[in-house]
């Protein structure tokens, strides 16, 4: 586990609480891109998958909303790339 994703998984565990949580380094799959090393190293694109019960009754714009300012941070230190899958724990995931 790399700095960043330790880091994201810190601020989403004490914020979330969460049911599940995977944080998943996609930065390979962007290799020579814009935001991502020539060689696809580093921790550029991260992917977020939450279950939590925060999100219960929360609209997933709020859900994305709220990820996004308990992770600024973290974007503001030079993460390129942030996909996020919230999920309520009320919700039917698939992942």
């Amino acid at each position: 586990m790399g700095p960043i994703e330790k880091q994201i998984r810190d601020i989403l565990s004490q914020a979330l609480n969460p049911v599940r949580m995977e944080v998943i380094n996609e930065s390979h799959m962007h290799a020579g891109h814009a935001g991502g090393s020539a060689d696809g190293s580093g921790e550029t694109h991260m992917r977020v998958r939450v279950i939590s019960a925060k999100f219960d009754g929360v609209g997933r714009v709020q859900r994305h909303r709220l990820i996004n300012d308990l992770l600024k941070p973290v974007l503001d230190e030079g993460l390129h790339a942030l996909a996020l899958e919230p999920a309520a724990t009320t919700d039917n995931v698939r992942w």
